[in-house]
């Protein structure tokens, strides 16, 4: 296993040393848990729950736009060589 040296702010290192005690594990322990849990994807199941608030935030778009998104961005002009 690989050595890393973190600098972190004081109120996270007490955290995890009180955690440490109390779970009676080492803060390397601590930290390697911590760390594996937030890089984890969410479940399948749980996107729709994640981009609930995005969904419906531009008003005005096509009602096909997610099957015909290329003639869209053609109509724009996207991918288009433009002057210089």
């Amino acid at each position: 296993m690989k050595t890393l040296t973190v600098r972190l702010p004081e109120t996270l290192v007490a955290e995890i040393e009180a955690e440490s005690r109390e779970r009676r594990r080492s803060k390397s322990d601590i930290v390697r848990e911590r760390l594996s849990v937030g890089r984890k994807t969410p479940p399948r199941g749980a996107l729709p729950e994640i981009i609930a608030d995005v969904v419906g935030a531009v008003d005005d778009l096509p009602v096909d736009m997610s099957e015909r998104v290329k003639d869209y961005l053609k109509i724009k002009g996207y991918g288009r060589k433009r002057p210089r």
